[in-house]
């Protein structure tokens, strides 16, 4: 997504926003034909959808930091590192639930009758 969002920025600058806007939503139907799919198969296994929603908000901003300092050519800041550790934050919150052992299940008595 971060492709389809922000590379029309500096690669379509002189054209028409509704090139720009065509070309991105081109380059997103591909991403979400994964998309959808993969947040299916994941809440079927037992994510939540917050779950799901943090993890894709996690990928997003592993891939924009890179692609805003390389491609964009924009200046690395300490503000990319501080929103990684929120971001952290947030997946520690929102799974923490799950991190907890569970106990184990209690055998039935079974009890023999004459």
């Amino acid at each position: 997504m971060t492709f389809a969002w922000y590379a029309h920025l500096k690669d379509l600058r002189e054209k028409p926003w509704i090139i720009a806007a065509l070309v991105s939503w081109g380059i997103a139907l591909f991403e979400y034909l994964l998309q959808v799919p993969a947040n299916r198969i994941g809440y079927t296994g037992g994510l939540s959808a917050a779950q799901l929603k943090i993890t894709q908000e996690v990928i997003t901003l592993a891939v924009f930091a890179p692609f805003a300092i390389f491609y964009l050519k924009e200046k690395l800041s300490w503000n990319y590192f501080f929103a990684a550790l929120c971001m952290l934050g947030a997946v520690f919150f929102i799974v923490r639930d799950g991190l907890s052992p569970k106990p184990a299940p209690v055998a039935a008595a079974v009890s023999e009758r004459p």
